[in-house]
């Protein structure tokens, strides 16, 4: 069994950065692609970034790009999420995520954290 934990949520304001971070454990990930997710109060949960196991292949929703960036360390079992320059419309609970293979798209995930709530303040 593999439980995704995630860390690094806050309150701050536009303009801010945060980092967070995903640890695995149960078993190791490092053959499995890792994914960020973000659902705002009354939303469905979108995607934000993926990065392959190997961390060579990244893909960005285009809402963060050129803020965000994903990064991982297999030794550590853990991904991150860098987020800078945040906006009022970046609040949301942010989830991480792992699947085989690689992809965007939530229905191919197999694992899910509990999230972490990001607020941002105007």
């Amino acid at each position: 069994q593999v439980q995704l934990v995630e860390s690094g949520g806050g309150l701050v304001q536009a303009g801010d950065s945060l980092r967070l971070s995903c640890t695995a454990s149960g078993r190791s990930l490092s053959r499995s692609a890792m994914g960020w997710f973000r659902q705002a109060p009354g939303k469905e949960r979108d995607f934000v970034a993926a990065i392959s196991w190997t961390g060579g292949v990244a893909s960005y929703a285009d809402s963060v790009k050129g803020r965000f960036t994903i990064s991982r360390d297999n030794a550590q079992n853990t991904s991150y999420l860098q987020m800078n320059s945040l906006k009022p419309e970046d609040t949301a609970a942010y989830y991480c995520a792992a699947r085989p293979g690689f992809g965007v798209y939530r229905q191919g995930y197999e694992y899910w954290g509990q999230g972490t709530r990001v607020t941002v303040s105007s």
